[in-house]
């Protein structure tokens, strides 16, 4: 299989381009060059925000399956899948769960409302970015456009430092503020069980969206955090501490406190029905091997993982997590 991503030198597009090389498909990629690619792979250079940015792809190749995780504004996956339309067999855009009109009720499936967006739409909020990205990818591509809902994304490679907080504030050790209550489900999914499920079910020219993130309840905050302090091998304390008590505190759900979301938010992000992808093969990794390979991964790195910088830096200050241990 040939497969091209757009981008593939960040967090997700990486995954993918290790992931594909893993199933031993050939490789390109399409992105500025402002990152050393991955090995093995061809590299095209282009800017799709740039005037004649395309330019690379214009002067020809054919894919069985192109990657795009754009996030910004629409009319640059518009015109990306309109050039490779009859070049390519199909076009996996990396959505988001985001997309999905509030409110949005738990166990939420495919069907739920999207937000307005239009494909030729300039840069918006995220929700509309993603919206109006689906649906240039299905104008070029049709039933050959499939669309992967993602929500909480982490693994190896996170640039946007959630799993990465909590792995370094648990390292450290000693009390440590965790949301309760402990066993209340949440939804993720790995990077690397997102790429394979989606280059596995282009391969088999499956089509549409769907929702992809672990199922409902098989995952709790209990189980991630856990798994933090068996990895590290820290002597943390994991403090359960009610959702009230830390909002009152001035604790910002999701930004403050990576996972950690409630009422509405909760239902939206956490709530959501992954049936149709299960349906279609879809297999994740037990959450304590994600956790260790993150590690790993963070270690590599000195400790320091990348941050996007179009993403708020997250997690606790510690002196508001004093003041809260304390009270």
């Amino acid at each position: 299989m040939r497969v091209l991503v757009l981008g593939g030198t960040g967090f997700v597009g990486r995954v993918f381009v290790e992931e594909a090389l893993a199933l031993g498909w050939e490789v390109t990629t399409f992105n500025r060059g402002r990152q050393e690619p991955p090995a093995g792979v061809t590299v095209l250079q282009g800017d799709r925000t740039a005037p004649g940015g395309l330019a690379a792809l214009e002067r020809g190749g054919e894919w069985d399956v192109v990657v795009d995780t754009w996030s910004w504004a629409p009319s640059a996956v518009r015109d990306t899948a309109t050039l490779l339309a009859g070049r390519a067999g199909s076009y996996v855009y990396v959505s988001s769960r985001s997309v999905y009109a509030e409110p949005v009720p738990f166990g939420a499936d495919e069907s739920a409302p999207v937000v307005a967006a239009s494909a030729g739409d300039g840069e918006a909020d995220y929700a509309r970015n993603k919206a109006g990205g689906e649906l240039g990818a299905v104008a070029a591509f049709g039933d050959r456009a499939l669309l992967a809902r993602a929500g909480l994304i982490i693994g190896p490679h996170e640039n946007v430092g959630r799993l990465p907080w909590w792995l370094t504030r648990i390292a450290r050790g000693g009390p440590v503020v965790a949301p309760a209550p402990a066993d209340r489900g949440i939804q993720y999914i790995d990077a690397r069980d997102l790429a394979v499920w989606c280059l596995e079910a282009a391969e088999r020219g499956v089509g549409g969206a769907f929702n992809l993130v672990s199922p409902l309840g098989s995952t709790t905050m209990r189980d991630v955090l856990e798994a933090c302090v068996k990895v590290t091998g820290s002597d943390a304390e994991l403090r359960w501490i009610e959702g009230e008590r830390l909002l009152a505190a001035g604790v910002q759900p999701w930004v403050g406190l990576p996972f950690w979301l409630v009422g509405s938010d909760y239902d939206f992000m956490h709530g959501g029905d992954v049936g149709k992808a299960v349906a279609q093969g879809l297999r994740l990794r037990p959450v304590l091997e994600t956790v260790a390979d993150t590690w790993a991964w963070l270690r590599g790195l000195g400790g320091k993982a990348p941050q996007r910088a179009d993403r708020p830096l997250k997690g606790l200050d510690p002196e508001l997590e004093a003041r809260i241990l304390g009270s």
